[in-house]
């Protein structure tokens, strides 16, 4: 059994990370525990009906993969293209225009890359490593800070139109509630992954739920498309840091090539502390990497991150998004559906106009890396088009001396649409973290077995620590 570290965005998803380590897991189980409880608890942010990446440095030393759980475009059986859907205007992320609606919902894949993931490196039965989700679901959990900033912006307008939707999030008072959440049939759904594993999501009864309330409602979404999609497996995308070999998402997700190219560029920058010239290095870097070609697109929904390391020399960084949702809760399921194909930066050609079975666009970069001296390192964040610049910061920060902590909790600069006449350099103060700028969440195993965690103070991060003696 291996000591697990395990950096989380909330404290249950932390909790069932700790919970499958003490069974015996290792870090791709606590991981993806962690993962699929924020897939219960982070209304907004993520759902069972969402896409992302599973980033694995599988123990023993082999060659690190990343699995693709990304979302299709819908639309293999036909449909009523550009129908089930409307816009919205809402000013969360410093404004942006949404599409949502049941003809915004694209295929999803993450539960089906998990249980590759599982599948490969995986050490506990999968029915166990989705247990916590089910309790937390039965049981009922409040919003996290996360969700609760979302919806003050969207309750009504995205949360608001569906009716199973609106009484979830919704008090009496037609107010963000306060008291716990129990969305209905959610736990039985969880049940049948547990039970069936991925299929249940692809060609089960949950399939069906979802392909049938979707196109009853004017949307793209089939069962062919369900039935068809498959998780895609890859050598991760080699990169540098230091001391720092690194294994991130590879194309074509635009990600992992963002984080690589600004490592690179920084060439060994900041050494210790970030100076003011480090900084105005960062900003170029940003201007020069996503101020053009496909990254300057990305400026994408919200997401969430779990990392874990263990001492047998795992490590395993999962990211997950569904988007800003499209509103819907699918009847039957308690599952509510993402809006993928309305996330209007990823979409420049328009909401449908990808061939059905395209994979979409993502900016998600979950990252492990192996150090010169042995040790071992998983790290991710959410924060949309923020994600890339997070990341590299904070390994920049790593690689140059700083503790994970440090690195985490330094201020960050963000540069919001770099090269465009509406370009504005953001710059973070040591006394106004905000989670705009991500929410990072990094795990190390030092050769000697010492664990850490870091978890964003930016978006309530929770860490474990757990040790087999």
């Amino acid at each position: 059994m291996p000591d697990v570290a395990i950096a989380a965005p909330n404290e249950a998803a932390a909790d069932a990370g700790e919970q499958v380590a003490r069974a015996g897991g290792n870090a791709v189980d606590a991981a993806l525990a962690a993962s699929l409880v924020t897939m219960v608890n982070e209304v907004g942010l993520v759902s069972l009906s969402s896409g992302g990446f599973v980033t694995i440095q599988p123990s023993g030393g082999g060659a690190p993969y990343t699995v693709d759980g990304w979302m299709d475009m819908p639309g293999r059986g036909g449909g009523p293209l550009g129908g089930g859907t409307w816009d919205i205007h809402t000013g969360y992320g410093g404004g942006v225009d949404i599409t949502i609606g049941p003809g915004s919902v694209a295929a999803h894949g993450s539960v089906a890359a998990f249980e590759e993931a599982h599948r490969r490196d995986g050490r506990l039965p999968w029915r166990e490593v989705v247990a916590p989700a089910i309790d937390v679901a039965r049981g009922g959990f409040r919003l996290s800070a996360a969700s609760r900033y979302y919806l003050e912006y969207v309750h009504d307008s995205i949360f608001g139109w569906d009716e199973t939707s609106r009484a979830a999030v919704h008090d009496l008072q037609g107010e963000i509630v306060t008291d716990l959440v129990v969305v209905p049939d959610l736990a039985d759904s969880l049940e049948l992954i547990a039970t069936e594993g991925a299929v249940a999501l692809h060609t089960g009864d949950l399939a069906r739920l979802i392909a049938t309330d979707v196109r009853a409602r004017g949307g793209l979404l089939g069962p062919d498309d369900l039935a068809a999609y498959a998780p895609v497996t890859r050598p991760s995308l080699a990169t540098r840091a230091g001391r720092w070999t690194l294994a991130t998402t590879p194309p074509p997700t635009v990600g992992g090539i963002s984080v690589a190219a600004m490592l690179g560029l920084l060439e060994g920058r900041p050494q210790g502390a970030w100076t003011d010239a480090d900084v105005e290095l960062m900003i170029r870097i940003q201007r020069e990497v996503l101020g053009r070609g496909p990254a300057s697109l990305l400026e994408s929904s919200s997401t969430t991150h779990c990392s874990a390391t263990d001492t047998e020399g795992g490590a395993c960084a999962v990211t997950v998004s569904s988007g800003y949702f499209s509103g819907m809760i699918a009847q039957g399921t308690g599952i509510w559906l993402n809006n993928t194909l309305g996330e209007q930066e990823l979409n420049p050609g328009g909401l449908h106009a990808l061939a059905p079975g395209t994979r979409l666009l993502s900016n998600m970069a979950p990252t492990v890396g192996r150090h010169a001296d042995g040790s071992v390192l998983a790290i991710g964040s959410p924060g949309a088009g923020r994600i890339a610049t997070a990341i590299t910061q904070v390994l920049a920060g790593i690689a140059g001396g700083l503790s994970l902590q440090e690195a985490v909790h330094h201020p960050r600069v963000h540069v919001h649409h770099p090269g465009r006449p509406d370009e504005v350099v953001k710059r973070e103060t040591e006394e106004g973290l905000t989670m705009y700028y991500g929410g990072v969440g990094v795990t190390l195993v030092h050769p000697d077995g010492h664990l850490v965690a870091a978890a964003d103070p930016r978006r309530e991060g929770a860490v474990r620590l757990v040790r087999s003696t």
